[in-house]
């Protein structure tokens, strides 16, 4: 007992002792202190989570609102909340906070540098949440991938390929490429190419071609089909068809009927050629190849 007196009773600066240091008012204080900040930081996740929850909920209570736009939106606002009360709890300590801001900006900074290609991906992943390009539940194409949008986060955007496969885009392609997006519109324009002989009726050619596509009830009356020669090729004359289907029946009505109109096609005896190549051989080439022929045998 008589050494903790003693070192109580120690100067340790000006004649300042640690008795005189730690009085029953400075611990009183720095108890409150604590107990302050305590409340404070209790306050703080309190007022964050209530603040999140009442921003994310106005995209539950109606279905034209983005869920990950909220959610991004919430989750900002707890964090600022959440640093607002850091600040104030470190100022109940007697913490300069002016140079506590500015150190956590020159931290910042060299993290900024050191880390921007994430960073890039981070402003990107923003920009996509805030302007909406695509959306949950979409089927896009961009930087050379095709799929579905399952999930939009700050730094990537994740995709289910054509064959369930995860595809992982880093955002800042996503938003630095053209982004050809297949489900915002109802209705997709489905495009043929059909060949016929130079020998075939045209006319029945084309007959064909609009009742056997006219008559699938997936098509669409309007805008009107379009069914026309396109193109004289070497061995074909090419009809141009376009027809507009609903968005839903795109993939499967363009493969339906490229079977049913070549199977149209046959069964009316217009014939569909294929690539064929024919050999025009002169006297002269026949003369010399009977020169050659005993001139190789005496060899």
């Amino acid at each position: 007992m008589d050494s903790i007196n003693e070192v109580l009773n120690t100067d340790i600066y000006n004649g300042t002792s640690l008795s005189d240091v730690f009085t029953l008012d400075f611990l009183a204080s720095m108890l409150g202190n604590v107990v302050a900040a305590i409340v404070l930081l209790l306050v703080g996740l309190f007022i964050g989570r209530w603040v999140k929850g009442r921003i994310t909920g106005m995209s539950a209570r109606s279905a034209r609102l983005d869920d990950t736009l909220f959610n991004f939106l919430g989750n900002i606002a707890r964090y600022t909340v959440m640093i607002f009360t850091i600040l104030v709890v470190l100022n109940t300590f007697g913490v300069q906070t002016t140079s506590v801001i500015a150190a956590l900006g020159a931290a910042g900074l060299a993290v900024g540098l050191a880390l921007q290609g994430t960073l890039s991906n981070v402003a990107a992943g923003v920009m996509i949440i805030i302007f909406r390009p695509i959306k949950l539940g979409d089927f896009i194409s961009v930087a050379g991938v095709s799929g579905t949008v399952k999930d939009i986060t700050l730094n990537t955007t994740e995709l289910a390929g054509l064959s369930n496969t995860q595809i992982i885009v880093p955002n800042s392609e996503v938003w630095g490429n053209v982004i050809e997006n297949y489900s915002v519109y109802q209705t997709r324009r489905a495009e043929w190419t059909f060949g016929v002989g130079y020998g075939a009726n045209l006319a029945t050619a084309e007959r064909v071609i609009r009742e056997t596509i006219t008559s699938d009830p997936r098509a669409l009356g309007e805008p009107t089909p379009f069914i026309q020669v396109n193109a004289l090729n070497d061995s074909s004359v090419d009809f141009l068809v376009r027809v507009w289907v609903a968005s839903a029946d795109f993939f499967q009505f363009q493969a339906d009927m490229k079977r049913k109109v070549k199977e149209a096609l046959d069964a009316h005896g217009v014939d569909i050629p294929f690539p064929t190549r024919t050999l025009h051989i002169s006297r002269d080439d026949e003369e010399s190849a009977n020169v050659a022929e005993p001139a190789s045998r005496l060899a």
